[in-house]
């Protein structure tokens, strides 16, 4: 994003992706009317509340996942309170985005689950990304054993 009206309820509410004005950083119309190439741009020019600081210390390809599906994961899991130790996290699916969850959940101290239709997934969500638990969706008892 690149912009938004900023006066609207929902930017008020500081939840400018859903404004109804939002400008994207690609193929969008800004507010002069040019369109927005994104990273195809030499150039660009960003309202500041949409600008981050990078630190000279963290590379792009470190800083590149959080900026992306580090803040796709992040900003619901704020606004839902699921930020507090001791609080479980149910994960559906173990792809870009579930892997972050998870090293966020257990950062934040959470008990956290993985939900999956892929059996083949366990030892990555337990072993590597220290998920507490895994359940395959494609298991009715192990569904229904999980609700207790």
């Amino acid at each position: 994003m690149v912009g938004s009206c900023k006066t609207c309820d929902i930017c008020q509410q500081d939840l400018e992706n859903y404004c109804p004005k939002v400008i994207f950083t690609y193929n969008s119309r800004d507010q002069d009317g040019t369109k927005t190439y994104g990273g195809y741009s030499d150039i660009i020019v960003v309202d500041q509340r949409f600008v981050l600081h990078i630190p000279d210390n963290l590379s792009s390809e470190a800083c590149a996942p959080l900026l992306c599906a580090g803040i796709t994961v992040y900003s619901p899991m704020k606004y839902y309170g699921m930020t507090e130790p001791g609080k479980h996290l149910g994960v559906a699916g173990l792809g870009g985005l579930g892997h972050v969850a998870v090293k966020f959940g257990k950062a934040f101290g959470l008990k956290v689950t993985v939900i999956s239709t892929s059996p083949k997934k366990e030892s990555e969500a337990i072993n590597k990304l220290g998920a507490d638990s895994f359940l395959v969706s494609t298991d009715p008892a192990k569904l229904k054993e999980s609700k207790n």
